[in-house]
């Protein structure tokens, strides 16, 4: 396991909620908000958390562990946790070194990075840092539709000709959630601020009652299939929350699913992603690769995520704030130290390696009224 990084800005930093602390008194009440805020009151936000904290370990002891190791095979390819980076908007509202810094320190730990759709930074120059380094992990690129197709098909030929490898299709987020803590603070972009990637974008045509109109360019399953057709990329969908919509992502062909509430910044209400993803992996029964975000800030979130389906997770607002707090060194250091956890976990847990974790490993003492999905053998 890696050792204690130096530096001023991260000292007594242990855990990646020591990062949300320091952030807190590093940003500005503008971008706190937007970084910070989720949808409505809130409730999905934190039930994230909870929901992950919710299930109790029960390890298994005097298990050989000699071989073990963290690794694992995800569309292809060999990685050697298994760590990604969430995609999230402008992240030079947290440190001017955006979604490069935060790329860079990706690439150094071996981690996966999604990049968002509504980067601050151009898309190729996110590939052109870190493509060139051995021991990275998978870059992928973040799409929303626009709603015009050759606005659309021009981003994704950007993407490919800079090298990324798979697409990740937000499905989740036909309009924006109801933000409150935005709206009270009255968040607006930093001049210098910017969806550079989406620059040029058509105004999508409004039609229908709902929401203004905007619904007329909301995406359907018929421009999953388009896109699939489409790009030579591995294509993941991102926001599935429910069992008959991974079963139609398959049959749509999906490479991977993301279960996903978008970080309870769209619909406040919607389950828990540890509720979500053992229902959706029953659904699928291994057909698809299974990725899930939302509230993970431990080792032992982690290694419960796998145990309930998921091949690997993803991690957003603790990337930022690392970020905000100490740069490319400072997500260097949150990764470091949320992998660290994961190995403590699965030595103190009996587990060896992430390709067969029972869900016998964890049972549920709340009893929740939506039941206790993790208590079925699989």
């Amino acid at each position: 396991m890696g050792g204690h990084m130096s530096g001023s800005e991260t000292a007594g930093i242990v855990n990646l909620d020591d990062f949300e602390a320091k952030a807190r008194e590093r940003l500005d009440a503008n971008a706190w908000a937007y970084l910070a805020g989720g949808a409505g009151d809130e409730r999905t936000l934190r039930a994230n958390r909870g929901a992950w904290a919710a299930p109790w370990l029960q390890p298994r002891v005097l298990r050989r562990l000699a071989q073990g190791h963290t690794r694992i095979e995800l569309l292809g390819r060999t990685l050697a946790h298994p760590l990604l980076i969430a995609p999230v908007a402008y992240q030079r509202l947290a440190h001017d070194s955006g979604e490069v810094g935060t790329a860079l320190a990706a690439a150094a730990q071996g981690a996966g990075m999604v990049l968002s759709a509504q980067a601050s930074v151009p898309m190729e120059d996110v590939a052109r840092a870190v493509l060139p380094e051995a021991q990275r992990g998978p870059l992928w690129f973040q799409l929303y539709l626009q709603g015009d197709r050759d606005f659309d098909l021009e981003l994704v030929r950007r993407a490919e000709a800079a090298g990324f490898e798979a697409l990740v299709l937000t499905v989740d987020a036909p309009v924006h959630g109801a933000r409150d803590r935005e709206r009270r603070a009255g968040f607006k972009l930093p001049a210098g601020i910017a969806a550079v990637n989406l620059a040029g974008a058509p105004r999508a045509a409004l039609g229908g009652e709902l929401c203004g109109g905007l619904l007329a360019a909301a995406p359907s399953w018929d421009d999953v299939a388009w896109l699939r057709a489409n790009t030579r990329l591995p294509l993941l969908l991102k926001g599935v929350l429910h069992p008959e919509d991974a079963r139609l992502a398959r049959q749509q062909g999906a490479d991977a699913l993301i279960v996903s509430n978008h970080g309870g910044r769209t619909l406040d209400g919607a389950l828990p992603t540890a509720w979500a993803l053992p229902r959706i992996a029953d659904a699928i029964e291994g057909a698809l690769p299974l990725l899930v975000d939302g509230g993970i800030r431990r080792g032992t979130d982690v290694l419960k995520a796998i145990a309930l389906g998921a091949h690997a997770v993803l991690i957003g607002r603790p990337v930022v704030h690392a970020l905000a707090v100490a740069g490319a060194h400072g997500v260097a250091l949150a990764l470091r130290l949320l992998r660290d956890e994961l190995e403590i976990a699965m030595a103190l847990c009996g587990v060896d390696t992430l390709a067969d974790v029972p869900r016998s490993l964890l049972i549920d003492a709340s009893k929740s009224a939506l039941g206790a999905p993790w208590e079925r053998p699989r």
